[in-house]
């Protein structure tokens, strides 16, 4: 089968973005029952927030671990185990009696969520062209944010009608069948092999390892995707909602529709970025442009001293979001600079950048919160300061995209012609 002419590329392309979807979901959905789990398990709140950091911790830690073995063995075999693990975590977390069974669960959850993004990268690379795979790279990255959308008022419907037991069960139930239902599509219908075996000789891991680390390519990559999703995760996701309620005094479901409208943002910037830089052929101008935007908006809340007018700060949780759709092309980069049996490890490298700031920020910012709330008892003074957290993120971020090598057309035609002889 050609992969890059079958029309049943398609057919995959939908079926790992709905495992995506799902899988996407289940990072964020617990904070949906926080209460609910301290209630029922006498928990505190320094408990309930080592349970849902851990997830993010060990989807970090595995990315460059992931990305060696989807370029030894192919993203098959992880893509479609790691929607099972998934989905036992996620059932094991639905029936959970104790609290040591909650972080047991978080942990099979991250371990599996680990394996998708970089196997889906490689997926896309293998199946689709490279002017075809910075269009749906962008998609991906849509897909990712629907994800956390259905985190929102579906999944909270689905609890109040079920119970948070239910409708977790539910969710794990689904993505044990999209395992299967992966292993239908990638490996029966399209005659591929569960497991690659490649006949040409192997890189040691540690000479591997070396040579990526010290590519100047490989670590601007890495800053690019560190400076941009650390503000909109670790912020939007975590600070957000207690920002606004602290510095503006309006209620939490009023804050909830401006991280709704952030969002959004990101669901319009992540296809429309993807559409300009495969229109333009073009990966760096497009990035920089994104970026700059992203550090103005930063920038925009330390010039307010932290509480701009909220009009404002709606447009500006909306650019942040917008902006954040550019993190697609960090692998539109690595797919367009790196040989196709190195994607996989390039890819967990830069994706560690991103979630190792997700994981900074929130704790960082947290920090000099209690710093100024316990020395001055301001805590819109420690928000103020607190901004100057992603606005460093967004200028290292820019520094690797400033790094960033494009190549050119005849570069990119002779790498494609070695890739087909692979």
């Amino acid at each position: 089968m050609d992969k890059q002419t079958s029309k049943w590329r398609w057919v995959i392309f939908a079926s790992v973005l709905f495992t995506y979807l799902i899988m996407s979901s289940q990072r964020t959905a617990p904070g949906l029952i926080t209460d609910q789990l301290m209630n029922d398990f006498s928990l505190t709140a320094s408990t309930i927030g080592l349970v849902a950091s851990i997830q993010f911790l060990i989807y970090t830690s595995l990315q460059i671990p992931m990305g060696i073995l989807v370029d030894r063995y192919g993203p098959n075999v992880f893509l479609i185990s790691g929607a099972a693990l998934t989905g036992i975590g996620v059932i094991i977390y639905s029936v959970s009696t104790h609290e040591y069974v909650l972080f047991f669960a978080r942990v099979l959850t991250g371990i599996g969520d680990a394996t998708i993004w970089v196997s889906m990268v490689l997926i896309l690379s293998q199946w689709f062209r490279k002017k075809e795979f910075a269009r749906l790279i962008g998609v991906a990255g849509m897909t990712g944010s629907l994800g956390f959308l259905l985190a929102t008022v579906p999944f909270s419907t689905l609890i109040v009608l079920f119970g948070w037991r239910g409708a977790f069960l539910s969710a794990g139930a689904l993505l044990c069948l999209c395992g299967i239902f992966l292993y239908f599509v990638l490996i029966k219908k399209s005659n591929q092999p569960l497991i690659e075996k490649n006949e040409i000789q192997r890189e040691k891991t540690t000479v591997l390892l070396r040579r990526i680390f010290s590519n100047r390519q490989a670590w601007a990559l890495f800053f690019c995707h560190f400076g941009i999703v650390g503000g909109y995760i670790g912020f939007i996701g975590s600070w957000a909602v207690p920002y606004t309620m602290d510095v503006y005094g309006i209620t939490r479901l009023e804050a909830s529709q401006l991280i709704m409208i952030s969002l959004i943002g990101a669901l319009i910037g992540a296809p429309l970025i993807g559409w300009v830089s495969s229109s333009l052929e073009a990966i760096k101008r497009p990035y920089l442009f994104f970026y700059m935007m992203l550090f103005f908006c930063w920038s925009t809340f330390l010039l307010w001293k932290g509480h701009p007018p909220l009009y404002l700060l709606t447009t500006l949780f909306f650019l942040i979001g917008f902006c954040f759709g550019a993190n697609s092309l960090t692998f539109a980069a690595v797919r367009q600079t790196f040989p196709i049996r190195e994607s996989g490890i390039v890819t967990g490298f830069a994706n560690t950048g991103g979630f190792l700031s997700a994981v900074l920020l929130p704790a960082i910012f947290g920090y000099i919160l209690d710093y100024f709330q316990s020395t001055t008892g301001s805590i819109s003074q420690g928000y103020s300061y607190g901004f100057i957290i992603p606005v460093v993120f967004s200028i290292l971020g820019l520094l690797g995209v400033i790094s960033i090598k494009e190549k050119g057309h005849a570069e990119i035609t002779k790498q494609n012609k070695k890739e087909v002889e692979f």
